[in-house]
Order: C-alpha cells, then sequence, then structure tokens
C-alpha cells in the first residue's frame, strides 16, 4: 500500500513538473517570428511584388487554413474528449497558437495593404476599391476576433494551466471558446477568398 502511494505520488509530482514548465511563448519559434516579420518589413521597404504577395499568400493561407483546421476539425474531436486530455493537448497546442496566429495576421494584413497600395486599388476611382473596402471590414473583423478573442483565450488557458491547482473546467471552457471562435473566423474567410478572386479578376 505504501508503494503504491509513493508511485501515485511520483505521478503527480512527474505531472506538475510537465505543467509548471509550460511557456506562455515557446522561446524557441521567436527566431522565426523575427524572420518573417524581418522579411515582411523588408518587402514593404523594398517595394518588392513578389515578396508581398508572397507573405500575403502564404499568410492568408496559414491564417484560413488554421481557423478552419481548428475550428472544423479539432473542435469535434477536443469536444469528445476527457477535460484531463483537453488540458494536456492545450498545454501543447496553445502555446503554439500564441505565436503562430499573431505572425499570420500581421503578415496578411501589411503585405496586402501594401499590395492594393502598389495596384493602386485604394484609389477612390479603381474599380476595385469597393470590394477593397468590404474586404477591409471583413478582415478587420477577423484581425479583431484573432488578436481580441482568440489570442486572450490562449493565453488566459495557459496561465490557468500554470497555476498551482489549474481549473479544469476553466481550461475546458477556454479551449470552447477559442475553437469555436476559430470555427467561425474561418467560415467567415469564405468570403475573403470570395472577395479577392473577384478582385484579381476585376
Amino acid at each position: 500500500m505504501a508503494e503504491d502511494v509513493r508511485v501515485t505520488e511520483a505521478r503527480l509530482d512527474t505531472v506538475d513538473d510537465a505543467r509548471t514548465t509550460i511557456q506562455v511563448i515557446p522561446l524557441r519559434g521567436l527566431p522565426l517570428v523575427a524572420l518573417a516579420m524581418i522579411f515582411v518589413v523588408v518587402s514593404i521597404a523594398g517595394n518588392w511584388e513578389w515578396a508581398l504577395v508572397f507573405c500575403h499568400v502564404v499568410g492568408g493561407a496559414l491564417w484560413t487554413g488554421i481557423d478552419l483546421f481548428v475550428g472544423l476539425v479539432l473542435g469535434p474531436i477536443l469536444g469528445r474528449l476527457s477535460i484531463p486530455a483537453r488540458a494536456e493537448f492545450s498545454a501543447k497546442f496553445m502555446p503554439m497558437m500564441a505565436i503562430i496566429m499573431p505572425t499570420v495576421v500581421t503578415m496578411t494584413l501589411a503585405s496586402g495593404f501594401q499590395i492594393a497600395r502598389k495596384l493602386g486599388n485604394l484609389n477612390a476611382s479603381s474599380p476595385n476599391h469597393a470590394w477593397l473596402i468590404v474586404s477591409f471590414c471583413v478582415v478587420g473583423v477577423l484581425a479583431v476576433v484573432a488578436l481580441g478573442v482568440l489570442e486572450p483565450a490562449n493565453i488566459a488557458a495557459i496561465f490557468e494551466m500554470n497555476k498551482p491547482v489549474p481549473n479544469g473546467e476553466t481550461i475546458a471552457r477556454l479551449m470552447r471558446r477559442f475553437i469555436y471562435t476559430a470555427g467561425v473566423t474561418g467560415v467567415m474567410q469564405v468570403a475573403t477568398f470570395i472577395i479577392m478572386t473577384r478582385v484579381a479578376t476585376q
């Protein structure tokens, strides 16, 4: 009996050790984020059309793909997992999302605005101007949701997991908010596909 107790305590200590090592921002990913941001800034400063298109296409594709995958694929799966399983998944998943989402959102918006300026679509006389305004509205909502709802829920879940006694229900609720919101933004991005293809063929 005493041996079983010692084994259980050892397992709990192992879980606590793993939990306390959770980083809100994975430091190993910061160099990649810095490189991506430097590339965006240099592309804008140099007005490199190919690089701007690259940043916009890659950033937009990742943003949309992640939203759709998290909301429509991971969401239903996580909804059927136990709270401990969700917490364990969150410990690995949420820190990565904390650096990925702001990076792809910034890449997409910064390069997209520069492309629109370069092509003259910001001018009121441009045939694409109206479509671009609609695009700004849609993407603005997406950005606010991503940075104002998704990221706070993400970071709050990480902080909760780092507490001495995490609340599993709180973590589950934050995860649901994160996943449902990602799904909504993913579906909303279908509108950006329609707008962007319309602008490209105008």
